[in-house]
């Protein structure tokens, strides 16, 4: 009994596992040429021009990997306006997810170290992503004034407070100089719970689990309201809004 019991175990583990080779496969060869296409476009033309295919290409990996996407509240977005946009961090498939179905032209905020990896690090270089020093509070200070010159300029921004993928698919307490920079915007916050993603893909770990995930927008928090609070009472809204859009698997 102990033995079939062992046996049906590793069976389980075995599965799991060639499933994870199977999806690291499929999504490792789409998204190698999807950053390949990427690049091309960004030499031929505006970054705004080929946006919507980028977008295209982007939510047709989640379908290739058999990762059913769900979205909420697309609709509170004026794709007139610009943003300021904020979500939790979860996975490696976050910032694929939140390019792919966000309804709205962005920019991204990245680790710059991101931008040393091959192919991908060219990539976001030339999709216009900004690079941030977690580690180096001036050069961080630099990244977040190439934010607020793309904000003042009419292009939305990106930004995940948390800084770090979750260990534990908790929530962790947020960074402060993304409300630096929202104090200085003068925009509309939007915040975003993503769900399902650690189940997907746990950090420290190699294998993905096909499973839903859920993309959840909120109500924006108006600009004109972002004038009253200090830099750690709209921190703690943010993280509470966020917190009360991620839905419980």
């Amino acid at each position: 009994m102990f033995a079939s019991r062992r046996g049906s175990i590793l069976e389980i583990i075995s599965m799991r596992s060639l499933r994870s080779i199977v999806l690291w496969t499929i999504g490792v060869v789409y998204f190698s040429l999807f950053c390949i296409i990427a690049i091309i476009l960004s030499y031929l033309l505006p970054l705004k021009k080929f946006d919507g295919f980028i977008q295209f290409l982007l939510r047709g990996l989640f379908k290739a990997m058999f990762i059913k996407v769900e979205v909420i509240g697309a609709d509170k977005i004026d794709k007139n306006k610009t943003y300021l946009l904020m979500a939790n961090h979860v996975s490696l498939f976050d910032v694929p997810l939140l390019k792919g179905f966000i309804p709205l032209y962005f920019l991204g905020v990245e680790a710059h170290h991101q931008f040393n990896w091959p192919l991908y690090g060219m990539m976001i270089k030339r999709l216009g992503t900004i690079p941030i020093e977690r580690d180096n509070v001036y050069a961080s200070i630099r990244s977040i004034k190439k934010a607020l010159k793309a904000l003042n300029s009419g292009t939305s921004i990106a930004i995940l407070p948390e800084g770090h993928r979750t260990l534990t698919g908790k929530m962790q307490p947020f960074k402060k100089l993304p409300f630096h920079l929202a104090k200085k915007a003068g925009v509309d916050i939007i915040p975003i719970g993503l769900s399902g993603l650690f189940d997907l893909k746990k950090k420290g770990s190699w294998h993905i689990t096909p499973t839903k995930i859920t993309l959840n927008f909120g109500e924006a928090v108006r600009a004109e309201d972002i004038k009253t609070l200090t830099i750690e009472d709209l921190r703690n809204k943010l993280f509470h809004s966020i917190k009360e859009l991620i839905v419980e698997s």
